[in-house]
């Protein structure tokens, strides 16, 4: 209701005891000493009335030995609510004084005019003691005073009060187009379901934060999950399991064959986890050199050694500071190094050759290996403790012969990225080529799917690879179905000779490392151990 705009007090047995306003209407003094009419809208509680075209809400409540009646001018939304709902008036008290749904009216000024019964039981506030005070000396971080002063409507805000957080909505009220007050309503619910709601809204800040993480690392060309290609079951499950232990601390070991892909893996751990805007450090442990394993992972002082840089340099643990080191191979890792790289996990403490002082650094361990690491213990070739430190948590990434569905889906991607290095048309390819590849063994998995693709793609035959372009230029090697025999016929091809073998095999693992480093040929020839000019040796070969 709005204004007042009648009063009519009436008394048993003397009709009008007092009327104001509207209420001095004879015909409202009428229907007010009307037994029937008191009696019905006493029960009802708010009545419509119509006067001169004017619609009014009229509220009736029982006083002593009489009624109080008050008029007030009814908008037609109130008046049609009045007019329908017989209970109008038990709803609006519901609204004032639900104990789960806590309510705060301000004035035009910001100023309290109501606290419902539960929100000052919450703040510990007697029966409207509340009323008159500005409405940021009641409520800690209210907005109801900004709400009245812009107008503007605040829906499903978060608002913390005594150390919880709610969902509140700010509704200013408006009379003629003008702000006349404002209306606050928060859940208010036992502290149970507080602590529940509140760790609800903790959980799906959590997963949104998540989903950032992820589309931005996309955003950045990282690898992350999408590079993970495959949508077989295995692929589902490894993709799922990548997602829970991404935000994780815990050590990760990847586990799987050769060609698996496991390095994209050990890149969206790093991409989704809180560490991603720091590095990544990627550390073949098979391809380090045996005499500078300890100066590689663990840094050196200046003059440590005949050559060592003048300045000394950190190892990749230090560089991986406040990121993630990968350990790719790290069954391969002599046990010597096994020892020290146990006492880095165990306190997070390096120390560089030819150093005294310890260095603290933070970093997360992920490992990955193709080898049976509880045969290597058994043998004594891998540290048992040393294993349980970095596979609390074991990563298994399928081989391709266990999920061929995801061949067709490899071979596209396979072909739109070969396609955009060398600016030139995907070929297609044949349904029945697809299922050649899918009967094929695949010992060196997924690697080796891309090579026999990038061949086909290049011997493809008016924009096509079919089953015979496959089979033609294939590296894969059926020995059963031509065995070789000594007395080979001047016709047959001959075995191929050792040295053109091993140049096919240099140029194949080129390509690999040129892939895996993004083309950066200084650290190809670090990772390969060899030098540069050898390197260009070897890619001016393979473009020939």
């Amino acid at each position: 209701m709005s204004a007042i705009d009648g009063i009519v007090v009436t008394q048993q047995g003397k009709g009008v005891a007092f009327s104001s306003g509207v209420g001095a209407d004879p015909r409202v003094q009428t229907l007010a000493t009307d037994p029937a009419w008191i009696e019905e809208a006493a029960t009802r509680r708010l009545q419509p009335l119509t006067l001169d075209r004017r619609q009014y809400a009229v509220l009736v409540a029982p006083v002593a030995k009489g009624h109080l009646v008050l008029i007030s001018i009814a908008r037609d939304a109130l008046l049609e609510f009045i007019g329908s709902v017989d209970f109008a008036a038990d709803i609006i008290e519901k609204l004032i004084t639900d104990p789960f749904d806590a309510m705060t009216v301000v004035d035009a000024n910001a100023r309290v005019v109501y606290v419902s019964p539960v929100h000052e039981a919450f703040f510990g506030l007697k029966h409207g003691e509340a009323n008159g005070r500005p409405v940021r000396q009641v409520i800690e971080n209210t907005r109801l005073d900004t709400v009245v002063r812009t107008g503007r409507a605040e829906v499903g805000e978060i608002q913390r009060m005594k150390g919880v957080e709610r969902v509140v909505s700010r509704l200013p009220i408006l009379r003629d187009g003008k702000v006349v007050g404002a209306v606050g309503r928060v859940m208010f619910k036992g502290p149970e379901q507080v602590t529940a709601l509140s760790n609800r809204i903790s959980t799906l800040e959590s997963e949104v934060e998540f989903h950032r993480r992820d589309a931005a690392a996309l955003r950045r060309r990282s690898y992350g999950l999408d590079d993970l290609i495959g949508d077989s079951e295995p692929m589902r499950r490894l993709k799922s399991e990548i997602t829970k232990v991404a935000p994780l601390e815990i050590p990760v070991l990847i586990r799987g064959e050769s060609g698996t892909g496991k390095e994209l893996v050990a890149h969206s751990l790093h991409r989704l986890s809180p560490r991603r805007d720091n590095p990544l450090v990627m550390v073949n442990a098979a391809a380090l050199p045996a005499t500078l394993v300890e100066s590689e992972l663990f840094g050196y002082e200046a003059g440590a050694f005949t050559g060592a840089d003048k300045k000394g340099r950190k190892g990749k643990f230090e560089q991986a500071a406040d990121g993630t080191i990968f350990l790719d191979e790290v069954g391969d890792m002599p046990l010597d190094v096994q020892a020290k790289l146990l006492r880095v996990l165990q306190d997070r403490v390096v120390e560089r050759v030819g150093g005294e002082r310890p260095r603290q650094v933070d970093f997360r361990l992920v490992t990955a290996t193709n080898r049976d690491l509880h045969t290597f213990v058994s043998e004594e070739k891998f540290r048992l403790d040393l294993y349980y430190r970095i596979s609390p948590i074991v990563l298994e990434v399928p081989p391709l012969r266990s999920r061929v569905d995801d061949i067709e889906l490899l071979v596209s991607h396979f072909l739109q990225e070969i396609s955009r290095i060398h600016r030139q048309p995907a070929p297609q390819i044949t349904a029945s080529a697809i299922t050649y590849l899918m009967e094929q063994p695949w010992p060196g998995n997924v690697r080796q799917l891309r090579h026999e693709i990038e061949r086909a793609f290049v011997f493809a035959e008016e924009g096509l690879i079919t089953t015979e372009t496959l089979a033609r230029h294939s590296d894969r090697r059926t020995v059963a179905a031509q065995p070789v025999s000594v007395m080979a016929s001047p016709t047959r091809p001959t075995i191929s000779r050792l040295k053109d073998a091993v140049e096919r095999a240099e140029i194949d693992l080129v390509r690999d490392a040129m892939q895996m480093c993004n083309g950066n040929k200084k650290r190809v020839a670090q990772e390969l151990g060899i030098s540069r000019s050898y390197l260009y040796k070897i890619l001016g070969e393979a473009e020939q």
